[in-house]
């Protein structure tokens, strides 16, 4: 399963420091946004009296995600924990998501999905839709928290109240699998097709699969080629590939054809009415 991490976007009231080096950051300038954060997020010495406890907080985070992802910076683990923790401490819902993720992988700490738990719940209660959708995992699959399909569905739903494409495909596969629920194809088929809209891979393949097979949906092959090699063009889904070249197998070379060219406009479309 993926794990988002936090989105950078501009906020009122931010000092012009924070503001400088977001800009920066938006414009791949990784090294001026580094000399504006850094000050900020240590908050320490004289100017630290003038700086405001939310663009401290932003600065920790934001240094956190280049930490981890190494945008300006060497990749660093162990340094991208330690500034989400210092945001993530003073209830910062993207930290707090992004400490937990940290903890669910093993990175920068030793694994453990008790404490990403933890994390996942202090963000999801401050109504954090990636937290939300993690912790409806965690507990969808019984990790970190006894499993529990009641509870799982409760955060999933919360996520997607708020358009989380993740918990989206997440809502599809309950309702495909009947976890917790009445098994429906067609509800299954509404958030997989909701989720593929958004561009997610595995709700774009999920709804190649109810293609496929029929189900919730009259079979089509085509729409099923179609899904599969959208999907296998994201490079996370390696049955996607496998799946279109056995669907190919079914189909005529007409029928191929139409399918990759659904492909192409869907794609042109951004996954919209397709």
């Amino acid at each position: 399963m993926g794990f988002a991490l936090l989105l950078l976007s501009s906020t009122e009231g931010w000092s012009a420091d924070f503001q400088k080096g977001l800009d920066a950051y938006n414009k791949k300038d990784y090294a001026t946004a580094l000399r504006e954060w850094t000050p900020l997020a240590e908050n320490k010495g004289v100017l630290s009296l003038f700086y405001s406890k939310e663009d401290v907080i932003n600065a920790q985070k934001n240094l956190g995600g280049m930490y981890e992802h190494g945008q300006g910076v060497p990749q660093n683990d162990e340094t991208a924990v330690k500034w989400y923790r210092l945001a993530a401490e003073q209830r910062d819902a993207d930290a707090q998501s992004s400490l937990g993720f940290m903890y669910f992988k093993g990175r920068g700490v030793t694994q453990d999905d008790k404490t990403a738990v933890k994390w996942f719940r202090l963000a999801a209660e401050q109504g954090n839709a990636r937290a939300q959708t993690n912790l409806g995992l965690m507990y969808f699959k019984g990790q970190g928290v006894p499993k529990d399909y009641k509870n799982a569905l409760k955060w999933f739903r919360l996520a997607v109240k708020q358009g989380d494409a993740r918990a989206q495909n997440n809502l599809g596969f309950v309702y495909d699998q009947g976890k917790g629920v009445l098994q429906d194809y067609k509800t299954a088929l509404k958030w997989y097709r909701l989720g593929a809209e958004q561009g997610n891979a595995y709700a774009q393949y999920n709804l190649g699969t109810m293609y496929d097979n029929g189900r919730g949906v009259l079979q089509n092959y085509i729409r099923a080629h179609m899904w599969y090699n959208i999907a296998a063009s994201s490079g996370k889904i390696k049955n996607a590939s496998e799946n279109g070249d056995i669907v190919a197998k079914r189909m005529n070379s007409n029928q191929i054809e139409t399918a990759q060219r659904l492909a192409r406009e869907c794609v042109r479309k951004k996954y919209k009415g397709c």
